[in-house]
C-alpha cells in the first residue's frame, strides 16, 4: 500500500496497543491498592506504576524529537540541493514544523511548495501535509 496523509502515522501495535494499556491497567490497579489498603508497599506500587507511564510517554516524545532533529537537516540539505537560487537563502526561515511536514512533498513540488509556505505563513505541520500532492513515502519513521 502507498503512503498518503491518511496511512502515514505510524503505529507499533505491541507498543500502542499492548504495552500502554498494560501500564494503564497497571496504574489503575495500583491506585486501587492504594485506596483498599495503604501502606508503603501499594504507596511504592503506586508511585512505580506512576513512573512506568512517564517513561511509556517520555520514550515516545524522545524518539519524535530525535526523529524531529534528523528530518530538520535532512530537509535543509535537500532543500539546499532542489530549490531555485532566489529561495536558497530563505531555508533557515522554515520552522521545525513547516520543514516535518514539507519532507513529504516529492522532489518536483518541494520548491512551489516552500514558497507557498513562507509566502503565506503557513506553519501548521498538518496543513503542510495536506497540501502534498505527490507524496514522497517516509517508511523509516520512529
Amino acid at each position: 500500500m502507498s503512503q498518503n496523509y491518511g496511512n502515514h502515522r505510524r503505529f507499533v501495535p505491541a507498543y500502542h496497543f499492548v504495552a500502554g494499556p498494560i501500564f494503564l491497567l497497571n496504574l489503575g490497579w495500583s491506585i486501587y491498592g492504594l485506596v483498599k489498603n495503604p501502606s508503603a508497599s501499594t504507596i511504592i506500587a503506586t508511585l512505580l506504576a506512576v513512573a512506568l507511564i512517564l517513561l511509556f510517554l517520555f520514550a515516545r516524545m524522545f524518539a519524535n524529537t530525535v526523529q524531529d532533529r534528523v528530518i530538520r537537516l535532512e530537509e535543509r540539505l535537500r532543500m539546499a540541493a532542489l530549490l531555485p537560487t532566489e529561495l536558497q537563502p530563505r531555508i533557515p526561515e522554515f520552522t521545525r514544523d513547516q520543514l516535518v511536514g514539507l519532507r513529504f512533498a516529492s522532489d518536483a513540488e518541494l520548491p512551489a511548495l516552500c514558497r507557498r509556505v513562507l509566502d503565506e505563513k503557513i506553519a501548521n505541520r498538518d496543513a503542510i501535509k495536506k497540501l502534498v500532492k505527490d507524496w514522497r513515502p517516509d517508511t523509516l519513521r520512529a
